[in-house]
This record gives structure tokens, C-alpha cells and sequence, in this order.
């Protein structure tokens, strides 16, 4: 339990407001760790949870049980998977065909959570300073380096790593958990195991329903194969997730309660820096023969396969209209998360 004499309960108790915006991070969160270059951890600043959301995370994760926090992270948690099993193909469709539309939305959803931690580090100190240039100059640094690919080859020690790295984008706002992955050159191998585990269940239960397969017969099973073969990868990821949902939670929690200010300086940095790779003026670009991709050089006929996902990325000059509506969609993004940050606001979370 928390001490009475250390201040204000950062986590509240539970009421239908609270919840609601518990579940509407956890929705923006799920939705943003589809998309490599937004930070599931900025969604949760914005909604205003993230404080309470750290603490609860840290109190389950050392064998604290309270009503409140169980409720919280079953608000997020339940949301965020909710958004990603039902959204996740029209989310990565729109953004793979409308990239510039949906990144200027993004952009405006991201720096919606700036006037958040700007009012948690207040007054602004040397310290926040220092921390904020630290976060992006970083942040800066990995959007400018090059992507190790978007697939590679399984390995389960870098699987371990790529569910810490998509963990640690859960809890650090600005960080991006896809944008990590693509580095590690594990995105669409973990991508296409997510996808194999549901094609693998949903062929394997109407074969049961069916009568084609037995109970006894499922793990060598042709229907099962799909999904016993992702698990191979999902194993490992998950892992890495629970280890680092562990560990960077209650890092950040100390940080938070030691160092507050060069921390949520810190944020500050993640957040602005986070914008950096999210410039929208982008589209993909069919590849052609003799172009490289994943390591091998295209025929006319392997290039004719590739699959829009995988196509190059190039910046491109803007029309008049495409500025105007890239700044409308920003400040729409901003106004949304600004709302929804006014929505039941709690004064833990205005508390520094």
C-alpha cells in the first residue's frame, strides 16, 4: 500500500470516467503499436493515465494486488488487445495506401501529450532541459538510421530482445515498438507468426467442429501446423515482454519518484523526437528488377510479388492541398488527444 505521508495515491480509485479513459488509452495504445513510429506509451499520456498506469504496472509486477490497479491494467490491457485483434488489418491497410493522411494524424497524436508531461515538470529546471535534449537527440539518431529490415531469419535471442524492445515502447512514451522491431529486423517475421497463430486456430476449430479432426490428432495435424509454428515465435517474444514490462516499468516508477524532473524531461524529448520519423510525406515505391530487398537482389518476376508493405519508402514534394490537409490533420490529431486528456481529469495526474 501506498505511504499516506509520500502525497496523493497515483493510482485512483476506479470510477466509470477513470475507466473510460483507461479503456480509450488502452484502445489508442493497441492501435499504436500496430504502427512503426508511434509509441503506444505517448497514446497513454495523452488519454492521462500513463502515471497511474506505471504504478499499477509496478505494483502487480512486485505481488501488490489492489482492486484499483487490477481494474486499471485490466481497463488498458483489455482495450489495447481488443483495438488490435479487430483494427489491426484496416489500421495497417490505411496507413501502408494513405501514409501521408494517416501520419499527419499521428503527428498531432503524439504532441497531444507534450502540454501533459509539460504541466507534470513544471517548473522547467536545468535538469528537464538536459534530459528533454539527451531523449532527442536520440530519438533523432534512430530515426536516421537505417532499418535492419523488415523481416529476418528466427533467432530466439533476438526474438527475447524484440519483446523487451516492444514492451519498453509500452511504458516509454516515444519510444515506437514497430519502429524497434523494424531495426531489429524482426517486424514481419512476428507480424506474420501473429497472423499464422489465428489462421492456425481458426482452421484447427473448424476441423473439430467439423468431425475431420480429433482432439488427439491436432498437434500433427495440418490445420494446427500453422499456429504450433508461430508459437515457436511467439514464445520467445513473450517473454521478452513480460521481462520487460517487469524491469522498465519499475524503472521508470523509481526514475519518477527519485528523478522526476530530469525524467519527465526525458518524456518531453521522447515525445518531440518521436515526430522526427513521422514525417508524412512519404509513399512506397514499387520495386523493380536489380533492386535489393531483404538481402536479395529482385528478378522482373520476384519483384512483380512483392507485397505493398514491403515496398521501399521515399519522401516526395507536396502539393498545395497535401500541406493544407497534412496541418488539418495534425491539429485534428492534437485536438483529439487534448480532449480526451480534459475528459475526467484527476489531479494525481496534474500532481508533479
Amino acid at each position: 500500500m501506498p505511504n499516506p505521508s509520500d502525497g496523493p495515491d497515483p493510482i485512483p480509485a476506479a470510477s466509470p470516467t477513470r475507466l473510460a479513459r483507461a479503456a480509450l488509452g488502452g484502445v489508442l495504445m493497441g492501435l499504436a503499436n500496430l504502427v512503426p513510429g508511434i509509441s503506444g506509451g505517448t497514446m497513454l499520456l495523452a488519454a492521462g493515465v500513463y502515471r497511474a498506469f506505471i504504478h499499477a504496472v509496478a505494483e502487480v509486477t512486485t505481488l501488490r494486488f489492489r482492486p484499483r490497479s487490477i481494474l486499471l491494467l485490466g481497463a488498458v490491457g483489455g482495450a489495447a488487445v481488443l483495438a488490435i485483434g479487430l483494427l489491426a488489418g484496416p489500421t495497417k491497410a490505411l496507413v501502408v495506401e494513405q501514409r501521408w493522411i494517416m501520419y499527419s494524424l499521428f503527428i498531432g497524436l503524439t504532441l497531444g501529450g507534450v502540454p501533459l508531461v509539460w504541466r507534470l515538470a513544471r517548473p522547467a529546471t536545468a535538469e528537464v532541459w538536459i534530459g528533454a535534449a539527451c531523449a532527442f537527440a536520440v530519438m533523432v539518431l534512430m530515426a536516421l538510421g537505417q532499418p535492419g529490415g523488415s523481416g529476418g531469419e528466427r533467432n530466439t535471442a533476438l526474438l527475447l530482445v524484440s519483446g523487451v524492445a516492444g514492451a519498453s515502447a509500452m511504458i516509454l512514451p516515444g519510444v515506437s515498438g514497430g519502429y524497434l522491431l523494424l531495426l531489429l529486423g524482426q517486424y514481419v517475421t512476428i507480424l506474420g507468426a501473429v497472423d499464422g497463430l489465428k489462421i492456425g486456430l481458426i482452421e484447427t476449430l473448424e476441423a473439430l467442429r467439423s468431425g475431420t479432426l480429433d482432439l488427439a490428432d491436432i498437434v500433427g495435424s495440418s490445420q494446427a501446423a500453422p499456429a504450433l509454428e508461430a508459437l515457436g515465435v511467439l514464445m520467445p517474444v513473450g517473454i521478452g515482454v513480460v521481462v520487460g514490462v517487469v524491469g522498465v516499468s519499475n524503472a521508470v516508477r523509481w526514475l519518477l519518484d527519485h528523478y522526476a524532473h530530469p525524467t519527465l524531461g526525458a518524456l518531453l524529448g521522447l515525445l518531440f523526437g518521436a515526430v522526427v520519423g513521422l514525417w508524412p510525406f512519404q509513399e512506397g515505391v514499387p520495386p523493380g528488377p536489380g533492386d535489393v530487398l531483404k538481402g536479395q537482389v529482385l528478378t522482373a518476376e520476384t519483384a512483380s510479388e512483392v507485397e505493398a508493405d514491403d515496398w521501399p519508402v521515399r519522401t516526395f514534394r507536396p502539393s498545395s492541398a497535401q500541406v493544407g490537409g497534412s496541418l488539418g490533420l495534425v491539429l485534428a490529431g492534437l485536438g483529439i488527444t487534448l480532449l480526451v486528456a480534459r475528459v475526467g481529469a484527476d489531479a494525481d495526474e496534474s500532481a508533479g
